[in-house]
C-alpha cells in the first residue's frame, strides 16, 4: 500500500513539470501564432504573459523584441522605444533591434538618439542602405523644422476621436466643400469585433457637415450597405455625386485578407449594395492589396495603390481607364519609375490643375510617410516629386491630402505628436502673404519731421500710387478697400518729394519673398536755397593742381558720381558747382585756380549727360575757407595742418532753381 502511494506521488509530480513546461510553451506559440496572422494588438498580450512564464535568457530576449515589434506594427512609437531598448538591455543579437530603435526614436523626433542608434546598426549591417537613408532623412527633417514652408496646419479637433481617423474625401456640395467623409475606428462602428491587428473597431466610413461658422457636425456613418463588419476607408464620391468609391479590407478570424476597391451608387436615401471594381493583374493572388481610389478631373481613369506584381517594391501607383457608364476598369498600369520606389507610395490625390499627390516613404522625406506632389510631365505621366515639406509633413506618417478645388487649402491625416487619437485629420491653408510700406520723412539738417512731403510708388507691374506725409512726417501704403498696395512678387521705385527739397530715391521688393513683410523706412531730405551750401562725397585735388584727383587712395569720379545722381534724380534744378583753395598762394591765383577746379567737375558731368546750362562753374579761391589760417597755425604737427587745408580744398554746390524744362525726348 505505501509502495503505491510513493508511485502515485511520483507520477504526479512528472505530470505537474510536465504541464508547467508545457503552459510556457503553448503561451509562446500562441502569441508567434497572432503576430504571424498580424493580430498584432492581441500579440501584445501574449507575448508579456509567455515572457512570464519563459526561463531561458535566450528567448526571453527574443520575446522582449517580439513585443516591441508587435508596437512597431500598430505603430506605437513611444511603446517600441521602451520595448527594443529593453530586448538590447537583455542582450537580443538581432541587429535589427538597432534600426527599428533607429526609426521610433526617428518617428518621435529625437534625432540625436535615431542618429546614434543608425549608426550602430551601420557598424552591424554595413551593407543594408537603410540605416544610411535613416540618418539622411533625419537632418532633412532639421531642415525642413528649421525653414517651415508658409502652409498652416491645424488638427480638426471635433472631426477626431481617440482612435484613427484619416483619409477624408468630399462630398459634393455645390462646390463649397463643406461636406466630407472619411475613415474612421471610433465607437459607433457597423461591426462590433475587435480588429486583432489595431486592438480597435473595424474601420467605417463617416460624414460630417461643417456649418457657415466652420463648425463641424457630429460625424455619422453611412450605410451598412457600404459599412461592413469589414473595414471601410478613403472614399472617393463622383462630382455629380451618384457613385462612392472606396476601399474595403476583408477579414477572417484566421487571417487578413487583401483589400479591394468598391463602389456604390446614390439611391434615393442611401447607397446600393456596394459591388468590387476589378483592378488586380492576372498575377495577384487574394492576398493582394489593392485601394486608395482617385480620379482626374473629368474621371475617365482611375489611380490606386497596389502591391500586385510588375511593381518596384512594396506598394506602387497604378492607373486604369474607366468607364462610369458600365462602371468597369480597363487595364491597369503602373505609374512607373518616377513616381514609385522600392518603398510604399499611397493615398493618391489629382488636384483640378492636374497635379498629383501622395504619400510616399521611398523618396526623401522627413521620416515615415511624406506628402509629395509631382507637376505633369504630359498626358497620364507625372515626374519629379517634390515633398511638401514641414508643417504638412512631420517624423510621423502624413497621408491622405485633398485640396478644395484651386484654393490653397484643404485636409489630410497625420499620427504626429498632440493629437487627439492614432491618426487625426488636420486641415491646412496657405494664408496670403501681406506686406506694407510705411516710414517717416526727416529734414536731413534738423532732423525734424517733414509734413506734407509727397511719396510717389510705382510698381513693376504698372501700379502707381501716392501718399502724403502727415503732421508727425508719417506716411503708409498697407490697403486700399480690399486689396493691397505692395503686393508679391513685384519689384517698387520710390520717391519722396516737397517743393525746395532735393528728391530722395529708393527701391524696395518683394520678388523670392515668402513671408508677410513691411517695410518701414526713413528718408532724410535735404532743403535747398540759393545762399545754402550742400555738400556732397569729397572730390580731391592735388595742390596746386584742378585735374581730378583719382588714385589707389581716393577716386573724385565716384564722388562726382554721387552729384550725378542728385541731378538725374532732380531734372529740373539747376546748380551753382562752387569749389575753393586752401589759403596758401595768392589771392589772384587761387580763384583762377578754383575756376578751373569747378569746370572740371563741370566738364565730367557734362561728359556723363547732363546739360550744360543746368550747371554753373564758380570758383571761390580762398575766400570761403573752412578752417583759418590761425586755427591751422596752432595745430601741433605738419600733417594735422595738412589735413586742414585739404578740408579747405573742396567742392560744393547750391541750388540756384528749380526752373529747369528737361528736353522732351521725343521731341525732334
Amino acid at each position: 500500500m505505501q509502495l503505491r502511494k510513493h508511485i502515485l506521488f511520483a507520477v504526479m509530480v512528472i505530470l505537474t513539470v510536465q504541464v508547467a513546461n508545457a503552459q510556457p510553451e503553448r503561451l509562446v506559440k500562441e502569441a508567434d501564432n497572432a503576430f504571424q496572422n498580424e493580430a498584432y494588438y492581441g500579440a501584445i498580450d501574449k507575448y508579456k504573459k509567455a515572457y512570464a512564464k519563459v526561463n531561458a535568457a535566450d528567448e526571453k530576449a527574443r520575446l522582449l523584441f517580439q513585443i516591441a515589434e508587435s508596437y512597431r506594427m500598430v505603430l506605437d512609437y513611444k511603446q517600441q522605444v521602451v520595448w527594443y531598448n529593453k530586448a538590447l538591455k537583455a542582450q537580443y543579437d538581432g541587429p535589427e533591434a538597432f534600426l527599428y530603435l533607429a526609426q521610433a526614436y526617428h518617428r518621435e523626433g529625437d534625432f540625436n538618439q535615431a542618429i546614434e542608434f543608425y549608426e550602430k546598426y551601420q557598424t552591424k549591417q554595413p551593407d543594408d542602405t537603410r540605416a544610411d537613408i535613416g540618418i539622411a532623412q533625419c537632418e532633412f527633417a532639421k531642415e525642413m523644422r528649421k525653414n517651415p514652408t508658409r502652409y498652416q496646419a491645424q488638427n480638426e479637433v471635433l472631426l477626431n476621436s481617440p482612435e484613427y481617423d484619416f483619409s477624408p474625401g468630399w462630398f459634393p456640395d455645390e462646390e463649397e466643400y463643406n461636406t466630407i467623409l472619411f475613415g474612421s475606428s471610433r465607437q459607433g462602428s457597423q461591426g462590433s469585433e475587435i480588429d486583432e491587428r489595431t486592438g480597435e473597431s473595424f474601420q467605417d466610413i463617416f460624414l460630417a457637415t461643417r456649418d457657415q461658422k466652420g463648425k463641424w457636425s457630429e460625424p455619422e456613418r453611412l450605410t451598412y450597405r457600404v459599412n461592413t463588419l469589414h473595414s471601410e476607408a478613403t472614399p472617393y464620391v463622383t462630382k455629380d455625386g451618384n457613385m462612392l468609391f472606396f476601399t474595403r479590407c476583408e477579414h477572417t478570424q484566421e487571417e487578413n485578407k487583401g483589400c479591394d476597391i468598391f463602389m456604390a451608387r446614390k439611391t434615393e436615401k442611401s447607397w446600393s449594395t456596394a459591388q468590387k471594381i476589378s483592378l488586380k493583374n492576372d498575377q495577384s493572388s487574394d492576398n493582394t492589396t489593392v485601394g486608395h481610389p482617385a480620379f482626374n478631373e473629368d474621371e475617365t481613369f482611375i489611380i490606386f495603390a497596389s502591391d500586385m506584381p510588375g511593381g518596384f517594391g512594396g506598394r506602387d501607383l497604378w492607373m486604369a481607364p474607366f468607364d462610369k457608364a458600365s462602371r468597369t476598369a480597363g487595364p491597369s498600369v503602373n505609374l512607373g519609375s518616377s513616381i514609385n520606389t522600392p518603398g510604399d507610395e499611397m493615398f493618391p490625390f489629382l488636384r483640378k490643375d492636374g497635379v498629383l499627390f501622395f504619400a510616399s516613404n521611398g523618396h526623401m522625406g522627413m521620416g515615415g510617410l511624406d506628402i509629395f506632389k509631382a507637376e505633369s510631365a504630359g498626358d497620364k505621366e507625372w515626374s519629379n516629386p517634390e515633398n511638401m515639406g514641414a508643417p504638412i509633413n512631420s517624423t510621423g506618417h502624413d497621408f491622405g491630402i485633398i485640396w478644395e478645388g484651386d484654393s490653397e487649402r484643404g485636409f489630410f491625416s497625420s499620427d504626429r505628436q498632440g493629437g487627439s487619437g492614432k491618426d487625426d485629420i488636420y486641415s491646412f491653408s496657405l494664408p496670403p502673404l501681406v506686406f506694407a510700406l510705411e516710414g517717416v520723412v526727416y529734414d536731413k539738417d534738423s532732423q525734424m519731421p517733414v509734413p506734407e512731403a509727397e511719396i510717389t510708388v510705382v510698381g513693376s507691374d504698372g501700379a502707381s500710387f501716392q501718399a502724403s506725409t502727415d503732421g508727425s512726417g508719417a506716411f503708409t501704403f498697407e490697403k486700399k478697400g480690399e486689396e493691397r498696395y505692395i503686393n508679391p512678387a513685384t519689384n517698387y521705385s520710390i520717391e519722396v518729394s516737397k517743393p525746395q527739397y532735393l528728391v530722395a530715391k529708393d527701391q524696395i521688393s518683394t520678388v523670392g519673398l515668402n513671408e508677410s513683410t513691411t517695410f518701414l523706412k526713413e528718408y532724410f531730405i535735404t532743403f535747398t536755397a540759393p545762399d545754402k551750401a550742400i555738400e556732397f562725397p569729397e572730390v580731391r585735388y592735388a595742390y596746386n593742381k584742378a585735374e581730378l584727383q583719382v588714385n589707389e587712395n581716393v577716386n573724385s569720379l565716384d564722388s562726382l558720381d554721387y552729384l550725378y545722381s542728385t541731378l538725374t534724380d532732380n531734372p529740373t534744378i539747376v546748380i551753382e558747382l562752387q569749389a575753393h583753395t586752401d589759403s596758401r598762394g595768392g589771392d589772384g591765383y587761387n580763384l583762377d585756380l578754383s575756376q578751373r577746379r569747378a569746370q572740371s567737375c563741370v566738364d565730367y558731368l557734362i561728359s556723363k549727360g547732363i546739360p550744360r546750362e543746368r550747371m554753373v562753374a564758380k570758383g571761390y579761391g580762398e575766400r570761403k575757407t573752412r578752417i583759418s589760417d590761425q586755427q591751422i597755425a596752432a595745430m601741433g604737427s605738419e600733417e594735422e595742418r595738412e589735413a586742414a587745408h585739404q578740408k579747405n580744398r573742396r567742392t560744393e554746390f547750391t541750388v540756384l532753381n528749380f526752373d529747369y524744362i528737361p528736353e522732351d525726348p521725343t521731341d525732334n
